[in-house]
């Protein structure tokens, strides 16, 4: 199941990846796009449908939507702006078939040029939230994004096909089984996009499943295509769903800090809007535009 919104021509190379990788049924949600037929796939196939809420209803929401008509004990979620390399939905279909216990398997994630996304990661304390939301843009390096990004997770020390279990997966490609799904309610629709995939683990794990990523499936994710037409918004959204996640996940007397969580997102949030608009971001964005951070970030 692909969840797409304007992503243009990358749709259809993603879809053929699919496809060519041995996925039988591909259920597009087209999230209220207004540049015509997703990603030109109004070609009639068999194997492609194409659902329209009408509107966009967000990431998670779409999601719900598309595994509801996908079928099937496993299923994927997928962004429209990657591409999968061969052999990838085997190696997770294994990776949760070999393990009851397992709600969700995630792939190496690679960027266009061929470096590693972090796309397992651990669940951020309070402190380590705060550290990254302060210092993650200035120095990526430092020790709070480092923990966040679980980077021994999805590092090179594992071997090529090793299966490691995570806190969460990035939620731009990961094989979910249904009966973990639905027995959390799917992704919490109150997040419009960003931390929808951090708070589906956490629930999942809450109940007893667990997350592993596998060494043995890759995807490349050019990041960004949709959300960099719409910056301004989903800086907003990005840093609200963070707020949302921390108030869900803090318990005792954590939640008494929410109130500074709160104001150290919307300090972070203007720091971020004041870059975008030093580095003369348009309002409407742009195909090249790239203020806000994908998945989990």
């Amino acid at each position: 199941m692909v969840v797409d919104y304007e992503s243009g021509p990358l749709l259809a190379a993603c879809v053929d990846s699919l496809l060519a990788d041995g996925v039988t049924r591909v259920v597009v949600v087209d999230n209220g796009s207004a540049d015509g037929p997703p990603g030109g796939l109004d070609r009639a196939d068999p194997r492609v449908e194409v659902v329209r809420p009408g509107r966009n209803v967000g990431y998670g929401s779409a999601a719900n939507r598309g595994a509801a008509v996908v079928g099937g004990e496993l299923f994927l979620v997928c962004n429209p702006d990657l591409r999968v390399v061969p052999g990838t939905v085997r190696a997770l279909e294994d990776a949760a078939l070999a393990d009851p216990s397992v709600a969700v398997v995630g792939p190496v994630v690679r960027n266009p040029d061929g470096t590693r996304y972090p796309s397992a990661r651990r669940f951020p304390s309070l402190v380590d939230a705060a550290g990254h939301a302060v210092l993650g843009r200035l120095r990526p390096g430092n020790p709070f994004t480092r923990r966040y990004h679980g980077a021994s997770a999805a590092g090179s020390d594992h071997p090529p096909g090793a299966v490691v279990p995570s806190d969460w997966v990035s939620g731009a490609f990961m094989a979910v089984r249904r009966q973990a799904f639905e027995q959390v309610g799917g992704f919490d629709e109150g997040y419009f996009m960003y931390a929808e995939d951090m708070d589906l683990c956490w629930r999942l794990r809450q109940a007893g499943w667990s997350v592993v990523w596998t060494g043995a499936g890759e995807v490349v994710h050019v990041q960004g295509a949709s959300t960099a037409r719409h910056p301004w918004r989903m800086l907003v959204e990005h840093h609200r769903s963070a707020l949302r996640f921390a108030a869900r996940s803090s318990s005792g007397w954590r939640r008494l800090t929410l109130p500074v969580v709160a104001v150290v997102l919307g300090l972070r949030l203007l720091a971020a809007a004041a870059g975008a608009a030093v580095a003369g971001v348009p309002r409407g964005g742009s195909p090249g535009a790239r203020v806000s951070p994908d998945h989990g970030s």
